[in-house]
C-alpha cells in the first residue's frame, strides 16, 4: 500500500495547484492507496492522453481505486464513468472541497459526483501554503471565465469567473513570505478579469498594488497569463515601475491575424498586442514575453498564419506555448466549415515553436556575461543548483555538494554560456561566500 495518495496532473499550472489541494484533502481523509487523475480539456489530445494513462495505471496497479476529476471530467463525466478502470468521477468544484474526500467510500462510491459548474458562485478561496519544491508558491486569485472565445471549452469545465478577496490574498502571501518563500505567482483561469464579481469591482492592478504595498518583504512577484488589452493603469504602473514584479509576462494572444482574432471572438487586435509590448519594453527594456498561440484555426490562410509568425518578431516573443487547433465539440469554432487538415496545423505549430526557440536563443545570447538573480529550485548531489532568473531563463549554477541549503534562496550569478534551451552560470561570489545565502 502506498504511504500517500498519488495525484496525476494534466494541463495547466492551475491544475497543478489544485492537484496539491486535492492531495492534502485526500491525506487528511486517510485515503492513502488511491490515484487521483486531474484531467485537462484544452485539446482533444489532452483528454485522450488522460484516458490512455488511466488504462495504463490500472494495469500497473489493478487493486488501486482511480478517481477522475478536472476539466475533461467536468465537461463530459460519462466518458470516464463508463471506463471499467475508473472508480468515481468528481467535478471541478467538488474536487476542491474537503468533504468530497472525507466521505468518499471507494468500495461503494457514487459513480459520478459532478454538479453544474455554472451554479458555483463562491469565490475561489482554496489557498494553500505553496507546493512542490519549497521555493516558488502559487496563489490562486481567480477561477472560471466569463468570456466565450469560439475555440474554448474551458468555461464549461471551470464555470463563470469568481475571485478571491484582496484581504484573503494578501493574508496568504504574508504567510508564505513568513515561511520563507521568495517568489509568489498569481494564478487563475482568466486573471485579468479579477474582481468583476467582488464588491467595488477591484481590478487585478489594484490587487497587485495592494500586495506590493502591504507585503513589502516579498522579494519577487510573478503574474501568470494575462490579456494585455485588459491591463489597466494600476497594473501597468506596477509592471513598469516596481522591480519586484518580474520582467516576464505571459500573454494570451492566440493569433496574430485580425480576421482570425475576430473569428476567435478575442477582445484585441494584433496592433493592440504590438503596442502593449512596445510600450512596456520602452519603459522596462529587460521585459521578456511569452505567449499562447493557436496554429491552424479554421479558415486560417497562409497569409493569416504569416501574420502570427510575424507577431513573434514584432512582439519579441520568447517562451511560446503553441497549440495546433483542436476541435472541441460544443464550441462555435468546431462548426466552422473550413477546418484545416491536421497535418497543416502541426506543420504551422512546428514553425511557430521554431520561431519562438530562435527568440529564446537570441535572448540567452545577449544575456551572456550579464548578472542575474536565480531563484534556486533544486540542488543536485554534485552541487549543481538549478532555477530560473528574473526573465524566467532556466539556469544551472555550479556550486558544491554542501550547498543543498540554497534551495528556495535567490542567488546572484554571472550568466556564462548557453546549454540547449537553458543557461549555465557561476556565482558572483566564491563558494564560501555563497553559503551565506543559506542563512
Amino acid at each position: 500500500m502506498n504511504a500517500k495518495p498519488e495525484v496525476v496532473t494534466f494541463g495547466c499550472r492551475l491544475n497543478a495547484y489544485e492537484s496539491e489541494v486535492m492531495r492534502r484533502h485526500a491525506e487528511d481523509a486517510g485515503l492513502n492507496d488511491i490515484i487521483i487523475v486531474n484531467t485537462c480539456a484544452v485539446t482533444a489530445e489532452a483528454t485522450r492522453q488522460a484516458r490512455q494513462s488511466i488504462r495504463r495505471m490500472k494495469r500497473d496497479r489493478p487493486d488501486t481505486p482511480i478517481v477522475v476529476t478536472g476539466c475533461a471530467a467536468q465537461i463530459d463525466p460519462a466518458q470516464f464513468a463508463k471506463m471499467d478502470e475508473v472508480t468515481t468521477v468528481i467535478g471541478n468544484a467538488e474536487k476542491l472541497e474537503a468533504k468530497s474526500f472525507e466521505g468518499l467510500n471507494l468500495t461503494h462510491a457514487e459513480r459520478v459526483q459532478v454538479n453544474d459548474i455554472f451554479s458555483v458562485k463562491e469565490t475561489a478561496g482554496h489557498l494553500i501554503d505553496g507546493f512542490g519544491e519549497r521555493s516558488r508558491a502559487f496563489v490562486q486569485i481567480q477561477n472560471g471565465c466569463n468570456h466565450r472565445c469560439t475555440f474554448c471549452i474551458i468555461p464549461y469545465g471551470r464555470g463563470n469567473s469568481r475571485s478571491t478577496g484582496i484581504g484573503e490574498v494578501v493574508s496568504q502571501i504574508k504567510s508564505l513570505v513568513q515561511q520563507g518563500y521568495q517568489e509568489v505567482v498569481l494564478t487563475g483561469v482568466d486573471i485579468t478579469s479579477y474582481g468583476e464579481d467582488l464588491p467595488g469591482n477591484p481590478t487585478l492592478g489594484v490587487l497587485v498594488q495592494k500586495i506590493l504595498m502591504l507585503v513589502p518583504d516579498l522579494p519577487r512577484l510573478r503574474i501568470s497569463s494575462i490579456d494585455s488589452i485588459e491591463v489597466d493603469e494600476p497594473l501597468m504602473d506596477a509592471i513598469i515601475g516596481d522591480q519586484r514584479v518580474m520582467p516576464h509576462l505571459h500573454l494570451s494572444l492566440q493569433a496574430g491575424d485580425n480576421m482570425i482574432l475576430k473569428r476567435m471572438k478575442r477582445r484585441h487586435m494584433r496592433e493592440d498586442a504590438i503596442d502593449f509590448c512596445q510600450t512596456v519594453s520602452k519603459a522596462r527594456p529587460e521585459m521578456v514575453y511569452g505567449a499562447d498561440i493557436i496554429a491552424g484555426f479554421p479558415t486560417e490562410t497562409d497569409a493569416m498564419f504569416e501574420n502570427s509568425l510575424k507577431l513573434v518578431e514584432e512582439c519579441d516573443l520568447t517562451w511560446l506555448h503553441v497549440f495546433p487547433y483542436s476541435e472541441r465539440e460544443g464550441t462555435p469554432a468546431a462548426k466552422i466549415p473550413n477546418q484545416l487538415p491536421k497535418a497543416v496545423r502541426k506543420e504551422r505549430a512546428a514553425l511557430l515553436r521554431a520561431a519562438g526557440e530562435r527568440k529564446v536563443q537570441k535572448l540567452m545570447q545577449t544575456s551572456i556575461g550579464n548578472t542575474a538573480h536565480v531563484l534556486i529550485e533544486r540542488a543536485g548531489a554534485n552541487g549543481l543548483l538549478t532555477g530560473h532568473s528574473e526573465q524566467f531563463i532556466p539556469v544551472s549554477v555550479q556550486g558544491d555538494a554542501s550547498m543543498t541549503g540554497l534551495v528556495g534562496r535567490i542567488v546572484p550569478v554571472t550568466l556564462t554560456a548557453i546549454d540547449g534551451m537553458a543557461m549555465t552560470a557561476m556565482p558572483l561570489k566564491n563558494a564560501g561566500n555563497l553559503k551565506r545565502y543559506t542563512a
